[in-house]
């Protein structure tokens, strides 16, 4: 393995992870988790008083965290919110399992955690802060405060304080984190170079990426039982539905990705594997190469290649729009998984560019409202458009440079979204913000 190859490989692993729930409402209770932690080492060391004793939870959101949080069911509760999430990150929350930080979830912690919501002891208010995905919780026990933030990525904990003292900082420094509010976190890649590394790279060292398809499989097929969300998946896949969506490859993709969705978005206790801090996100990236690979019989190598493709893409272009904005994450990944569609129908890179630009020239304005159920219905109109886009871009046929933001070169047409996503979009991601908190 070359020293790039594992830079690669070691930002595949940083971005690509299990992820229970919704990442900002995970996030939330990932920061409350810590908190309580501190707490319990520092001031409680030997007593049991997350269930049964009394404390306050304060949490300070940023605008991005709160819209993304406020509609998201929370798995195993049958609530949504951030409030029930802080709850069970006090009750049952452990920081060492990182975007897993619920996996202890039981039926005490539930009830206890419910408790805590009904007895107001959990409170959520918008933060002064530029930064688009910041969480800072604050527990109140016993004339101790403790507090912990987590800053740009949804586990990324950067400070820890107790009794107004500091514990642990690792924030950057001032330029760095001006930086990272603008726009971009560059990862230095180009498409030319996932490509090849994709179709190189030793098939031993990304075999890991295989998990993709374990949870996110498992989340698809406990969506299509009916019992989620919206039912998105599940619709599109009834016998009934068939005269409608013809029960073909598209069809397939198309239920199987929107049930994932409909299953995690509704509090599904199953876990997902994530991309750049969205679950949903690798839900859509992944979900129709593997429905591609299931239908035509694709071996585990030629399907870990893809997976890599698809992933690589969604995390590139995701850099320039960093991990929270106005633009649809379905938008970034959908156009991963359309790569990985052409890969695997046996595409080169000039294909695989013509997909991106498809995508692009085809969906970039679609909003991103709020992480809710209905976002499997988004998922489901990407997963048909980068279909769309990978058929059109296997026949030689792509968007001119004569179009809207297109241009003959890739990285300066990712760039041009990117900047439309983080830096145009603004005033509609503040207006979405003011319209869903004053509903």
């Amino acid at each position: 393995m070359t020293a790039r190859e594992a830079e690669i490989i070691e930002l595949i692993r940083k971005e690509v992870k299990p992820a229970l729930g919704c990442t900002e409402p995970i996030a939330v209770a990932l920061a409350v988790a810590k908190a309580m932690e501190i707490i319990e080492e520092k001031c409680a060391p030997d007593t049991d008083w997350r269930m049964g004793e009394s404390y306050g939870l304060r949490i300070e959101v940023s605008g991005n965290i709160l819209k993304n949080g406020m509609g998201v069911g929370i798995p195993g509760t049958g609530m949504v919110g951030l409030h029930i999430a802080a709850a069970l990150g006090a009750v049952c929350g452990k920081s060492e399992y990182g975007l897993e930080v619920l996996n202890d979830l039981d039926e005490s912690s539930i009830t206890r955690a419910k408790e805590l919501v009904e007895s107001k002891s959990v409170t959520v208010g918008l933060a002064e802060t530029t930064l688009k995905l910041y969480v800072k919780a604050k527990i109140d026990y016993n004339g101790h405060c403790a507090s912990a933030v987590i800053e740009n990525d949804h586990d990324n904990i950067v400070e820890t304080c107790l009794d107004d003292c500091t514990l642990s900082s690792v924030r950057k420094k001032a330029g760095a984190e001006c930086q990272d509010q603008k726009t971009t976190l560059d990862y230095h890649l180009t498409v030319k170079e996932i490509v090849d590394f994709a179709s190189s790279v030793a098939y031993e060292d990304i075999d890991f990426i295989l998990e993709s398809r374990t949870l996110n499989l498992a989340l698809a097929n406990e969506g299509l039982s009916g019992k989620y969300g919206l039912k998105v998946g599940y619709a599109i896949n009834l016998d009934d539905n068939r005269e409608v969506f013809g029960g073909d490859f598209l069809c397939y993709a198309m239920s199987l990705t929107a049930a994932a969705s409909d299953a995690r978005m509704a509090g599904c206790t199953l876990a997902a594997m994530s991309n750049s801090g969205s679950g949903n996100q690798g839900i859509t990236v992944t979900m129709p190469v593997i429905a591609y690979s299931i239908r035509y019989g694709t071996d585990d190598e030629r399907l870990a290649r893809a997976l890599v493709l698809s992933h690589l893409i969604a995390i590139h272009i995701k850099g320039y729009l960093g991990k929270l904005s106005a633009l649809c994450g379905c938008v970034i990944a959908s156009t991963g998984s359309a790569c990985g569609l052409v890969y695997l129908r046996g595409g080169d890179y000039e294909q695989i560019c013509a997909a991106i630009k498809n995508m692009i020239g085809n969906i970039t304005g679609m909003v991103c409202d709020g992480a809710k159920v209905g976002c499997a219905m988004k998922v489901a109109s990407g997963v048909s458009s980068a279909l769309q886009s990978a058929v059109l871009a296997r026949e030689g046929i792509c968007i001119s440079a004569h179009d809207g933001i297109i241009e003959n070169d890739i990285e300066k047409t990712i760039r041009n979204l990117g900047q439309i996503g983080s830096v145009g979009m603004q005033s509609t991601d503040n207006m979405i913000l003011d319209i869903m908190v004053c509903k």
